[in-house]
């Protein structure tokens, strides 16, 4: 029998290894429907997050609250004219912002480095375009992390949930089959693209966006709510299909080596 054991860890970006809280992406999609006249809490910004940002801006012109103020605005429903716009606007804010959200998360060099140690290859994708990964990439590299492949949600033909993003980067990483590769992200979207893609997933809870604050406002937490926010926050990503949920990146580590055990006595993602 073949002795399988993860070898690729492909990882998320904004809200798993950068951006604690995942606080760009809710900025900028904010700040482009405030500009065009749209409300909306943020919560509803976070619903679609995982999502290629196209289709993340789409889906939020499809909540019933968005689309109703949009048809008192304009007399109709937003159509893909007024989706382009919108989309190139939001580019234009984030794009600007990005390098101001692109600190690694704790503890992240020391599991990358850990990782590495064993001989597992690093790679990541993103529902960021190229353009903004190179922003970010160029970033987090500065700060000392630097995965050995990434992939844009640009360079796909179809975007999280479905698995092209991911099978992509176990090619790049030259991954031997799909149970040996470990796909970690901090939202159900994520998670449900590398159970598709035949991968384990892991959910990060802390950092991610569902739990979404900032580094700042979730150290000030007192203790039962932060526990109560990464309960809810682990039975999301559960519930989306992780096979393990850790609270931080600096527990991925041991996460791999429990995945390494039960890939040890046979099972399967």
């Amino acid at each position: 029998m073949t002795d399988y054991r993860i070898t690729c860890v492909i990882l998320d970006w904004a809200g798993t290894t950068v951006d604690f809280g995942c606080r760009a992406p809710v900025a900028a999609f904010t700040r482009t429907l405030a500009e065009a006249g749209i409300a909306i809490d943020e919560a509803a910004v976070r619903g679609p997050m995982g999502l290629e940002k196209r289709d993340h801006l789409c889906a939020l012109l499809n909540l019933p609250a968005v689309n109703e103020q949009w048809h008192r605005r304009h007399g109709t429903a937003p159509d893909t004219t007024a989706l382009d716009a919108l989309y190139a606007r939001f580019r234009e804010i984030q794009l600007d912002v990005l390098d101001d959200h692109a600190d690694p998360v704790p503890g992240l060099n020391g599991a990358i480095a850990a990782l590495r140690a064993t001989g597992l290859r690093i790679g990541s994708n993103s529902g960021y375009d190229r353009a903004m990964m190179r922003i970010v990439a160029t970033a987090a590299a500065r700060a000392g992390y630097a995965p050995d492949a990434v992939v844009a949600s640009d360079e796909v033909a179809r975007g999280r949930p479905f698995p092209d993003i991911a099978w992509r980067v176990a090619v790049a990483l030259g991954a031997p089959a799909a149970r040996c590769c470990a796909k970690v992200d901090d939202t159900p979207t994520g998670i449900a693209e590398g159970v598709n893609a035949g991968m384990w997933s892991i959910g990060v809870t802390d950092s991610g966006n569902e739990v979404g604050l900032s580094a700042a406002e979730w150290a000030a937490l007192p203790a039962q709510e932060a526990a109560a926010l990464r309960a809810r926050a682990a039975r999301r990503l559960h519930d989306a299909g992780a096979h393990l949920v850790i609270d931080s990146i600096a527990g991925l580590p041991a996460a791999i080596a429990a995945l390494d055990a039960r890939l040890a006595v046979g099972e399967r993602p």
